[in-house]
């Protein structure tokens, strides 16, 4: 459920959750308990509103693959419920932070008087620089 009430809830027949043992140190327990979850979600398949779709789909995510399918592996916990819980956490974390739309961006002019002190600096920095030669007798 999210906390966020302009959040999207994503429905947990839509997740795939696979239980998996995790990389790296921790002892002779990493290597019989699977307590590392990877989640796959499919975007295309999936009941979000077709903007929200479209974001993900076009985001430049390592996570994402061709077909389409975000993959989150969570196994930072030794609890496999806890990494089940933080795997679910991030999705919908990535979800809402592509539900609110960013505002266009207008573009601006630089003002007649930005411009003219632009230059003047410009011309004054040409000076010194010239000042800098050869001096000649």
């Amino acid at each position: 459920m999210p906390l966020n009430p302009r959040s999207v809830e994503i429905p947990l027949n839509e997740v795939e959750i696979t239980a998996m043992r995790a990389q790296g140190a921790g002892g002779q327990n990493v290597n019989k308990v699977s307590s590392a979850i990877h989640l796959r979600f499919n975007i295309a398949a999936s009941s979000l509103p077709d903007a929200i779709k479209e974001r993900l789909l076009h985001l430049n995510d390592q996570r994402i693959t061709k077909e389409g399918v975000l993959v989150i592996k969570a196994q930072e916990y030794r609890s496999q419920e806890q990494n089940r819980e933080e795997a679910l956490r991030r999705l919908q974390a990535l979800v809402d932070s592509l539900a609110v739309v960013p505002r266009q961006r207008r573009p601006t002019k630089p003002t007649y008087g930005s411009q003219k002190r632009r230059l003047e600096s410009k011309v004054k920095r040409g000076q010194i620089k010239l000042g800098r030669g050869k001096v000649e007798l």
